[in-house]
């Protein structure tokens, strides 16, 4: 606390890798943190090769994305009722069988695009259940006082497989083709299946939520939101970065292949540089002053505005070099706004409204990304990507300006 009572996060908190039972949910995380992003590389790359479409690559991110916007929220409000540990089990148990799904399809030549675009929703629906679990889980294997550091250890994490898995991706694909890269990630997921077995996460405080009727506890998520001005400003700020600048990540295939002719290698190494920056990002806020809860930080705020005002400058470069540097701002300065964003939210949440509110920042975060990728797509599809860049990016520069002036 300071003089005012007002609650400070301590800088360079890595309290939470002194529990048992988070450490172990980091070790097995990072196997399927690398399966997703693996995944996700090689199935933009397949939508891009069977199509060379930019509209369908925009597509495919969307279905997948998709279900986020409409199952979110009822997952939300289901993780709080039930038991979390059997939840995640459960999740990663289908991520599972659909990535079998989508080997198999591969391997005897059936995954076309009405199968990829199937498949690509199906994930999405599990990984819509996902989003509330892990982010009820993790801080719910260590104290209260150290749930700040699970957002930090957990964003570096993320961010970690997202440099190693795309370029593992990229690779695998160019060396061994697209069939051992599914089968790869597919195996991706079994440690950390066996991982959540282990642990032991904290009981709810109340049994509250369980006792409300379904539909009342999901207002309830909306309610506290609403009676909290700055969790609803921080939705507005994921929106809107999350739209312009992950829809553009969203859409790497099409500047790795469409614009620079680089083929896998150079999609998994775009995407390598996204996960850079973010690694970066991460490791910079776990060094940076402790945020004041109940406000945004201006900092944060400043990184999103920048890193939208570099997308209409990956829509001009012309170079490789200077593209793989802007990707990584783009990755640094999105994770920055990200993880101070769900770190407002987080930091003063109970653990029995945490799968509600949570969900409805995932559902804002990916549903925006989703709605950017499929505009990104179909403007770059009429427009060309450089017009498309420019013009969403700077419309995204004068909506978050103005959001900034108004709260200045």
């Amino acid at each position: 606390m300071d003089r005012t009572g007002t609650l400070l996060l301590n800088p360079m908190n890595l309290s939470a890798l002194g529990f048992r039972d988070f450490r172990i949910y980091i070790g097995g995380n990072i196997f399927a943190l690398n399966a997703l992003w693996m995944q996700r590389v090689t199935i933009g790359w397949i939508a891009w090769d069977l199509t060379a479409s930019a509209s369908f690559v925009g597509f495919i991110a969307f279905v997948n994305f998709a279900p986020t916007m409409i199952t979110g929220p009822l997952f939300g409000v289901l993780i709080d009722r039930v038991r979390v540990k059997q939840a995640a089990k459960v999740t990663q148990l289908l991520l599972f069988a659909i990535a079998m799904a989508f080997y198999l399809c591969f391997r005897f030549d059936a995954l076309n695009v009405v199968v990829l675009s199937i498949l690509s929703g199906l994930s999405g629906l599990v990984a819509s259940a996902h989003n509330p679990v892990r982010m009820s889980l993790a801080p719910r294997l260590v104290d209260l006082d150290s749930v700040a550091s699970v957002i930090t250890i957990a964003a570096i994490n993320f961010n970690l497989a997202r440099l190693t898995g795309p370029a593992l991706g990229g690779w695998i694909i160019a060396g061994w083709g697209v069939g051992t890269a599914l089968l790869i990630q597919t195996l991706c997921y079994l440690p950390f299946i066996f991982a959540i077995s282990l642990l032991r996460p904290r009981e709810r405080s109340s049994s509250k939520s369980i006792q409300e009727p379904f539909f009342g506890a999901l207002i309830a998520g909306f309610r506290h939101v609403k009676h909290h001005a700055h969790i609803g400003q921080a939705l507005c700020v994921t929106g809107l970065f999350a739209f312009i600048i992950r829809g553009t990540l969203e859409i790497l295939p099409v500047v790795a292949d469409g614009v620079f002719n680089k083929g896998a290698a150079g999609l998994g190494l775009l995407t390598s540089s996204a996960g850079l920056g973010a690694l970066c990002a991460g490791m910079t806020k776990a060094f940076l002053p402790g945020q004041i809860a109940g406000r945004l930080p201006r900092p944060a705020l400043i990184s999103a505005l920048v890193g939208i005002g570099l997308v209409p400058v990956v829509g001009l470069s012309h170079s490789w070099q200077l593209t793989l540097g802007l990707i990584a701002g783009l990755g640094y300065t999105a994770t920055i706004a990200g993880i101070s964003m769900q770190t407002a939210i987080q930091i003063d949440l109970d653990d029995d409204l945490r799968g509600r509110v949570m969900s409805l920042w995932v559902m804002v975060g990916i549903g925006a990304a989703a709605a950017g990728a499929i505009t990104l797509g179909f403007l770059t599809e009429q427009f060309g990507f450089s017009l498309a860049a420019c013009s969403i990016g700077g419309l995204g520069v004068f909506i978050l300006a103005l959001f900034l002036f108004r709260n200045r």
